[in-house]
């Protein structure tokens, strides 16, 4: 737990300090100027700050992303010219997958200690990826569901989601940031205009309290875009998995999953959680950046009869 912390204390300020030496380098860091009229925007330097802020953390979370799933989930990588058993059998199957797909470099295959039936795949490029599983998932489920399963992790890095993902929360930070930032200035000086014409001072501390409303606001509204991009890549995903492994076994995975989530809670078991094989409904569904495993089944039902 402690090494876990420090890990996250460590990736924060290291993305703290990087945006910082950035912003004084370009010299962005005062995007609110006064003018013989009062105070205006700096429009340019207000969008290169946006998007210092919104990209530099995105990226630096994905190009540690590998180091930080080792040390964060305990994963225990398996060396393929060592394994044995179910170790080289996952080995051997994770890279016949890969090569189907088209993969240059093979991912490393990894364990981790957990009885929740979990898997996922990380890595900041498709030359420089992971794929890992739970000992719970290859206890609960069948060989055949579990290829399913590694078919879909291995279309993840493929398809390039990694990365994807990582550009567009980096767009999606930089508008939330940028149009926040130009509200929050807009009623800011609507609201203190008679001050301005007596050469008051610009209101800071009600700029930076509506800036705070505003970055909620609008960082939910962006987190329904960047949900709905993810729903549209795992159904993606589970095509490719299933053109991977076979359709079936696709299905089956899925099913499977679908017979562990009655059984389980997840509001108490963190790794179904990052699965998101949950049962919101209605708005809050607009969150979940994984669409209901009966959609998913039946997409793919629909593919093998030939429907669309």
């Amino acid at each position: 737990m402690g090494k876990r912390i420090l890990l996250f204390i460590v990736t924060n300020i290291l993305v703290v300090v990087t945006i910082s030496i950035l912003l004084s380098l370009l010299g962005v860091g005062r995007y609110i100027e006064r003018t013989a009229s009062g105070y205006g925007l700096n429009l340019q330097a207000l969008l290169v700050f946006c998007l210092i802020w919104g990209f530099v953390g995105a990226f630096i979370s994905l190009a540690l992303s590998k180091v930080m799933a080792k040390m964060m989930m305990g994963l225990s990588v398996i060396d393929p010219r060592q394994a044995s058993g179910i170790e080289a059998q996952l080995v051997t199957t994770v890279h016949q997958l890969a090569k189907k797909a088209g993969l240059s470099k093979m991912p490393e295959v990894a364990m981790y200690e957990s009885e929740e039936v979990n898997a996922f795949a990380t890595g900041p490029t498709r030359s420089s990826s992971l794929v890992a599983v739970s000992t719970g998932l290859l206890r609960k489920m069948e060989w055949a569901e579990v290829e399913g399963v590694l078919g879909h992790e291995v279309s993840h890095i493929a398809n390039g989601d990694m990365v994807t993902m990582t550009l567009l929360q980096g767009v999606v930070n930089a508008f939330v940031m940028f149009l926040s930032r130009v509200v929050a200035f807009a009623i800011s000086t609507a609201m203190s205009r008679s001050d301005d014409r007596e050469g008051g001072a610009f209101p800071s501390m009600l700029n930076f309290i509506l800036t705070i409303v505003f970055d909620i606001v609008f960082t939910l509204l962006g987190s329904m875009v960047v949900a709905a991009f993810s729903r549209y890549r795992e159904y993606r995903a589970d095509a490719g998995g299933a053109n991977l492994a076979g359709n079936q076994k696709m299905i089956s995975a899925l099913e499977r999953l679908r017979g562990t989530q009655e059984l389980v809670d997840t509001g108490t078991a963190p790794s179904m959680a990052s699965m998101k094989i949950s049962n919101k409904k209605g708005f809050l569904s607009l969150f979940s950046t994984h669409p209901p495993l009966e959609d998913r089944i039946q997409r793919l039902q629909r593919a093998a009869s030939g429907r669309v």
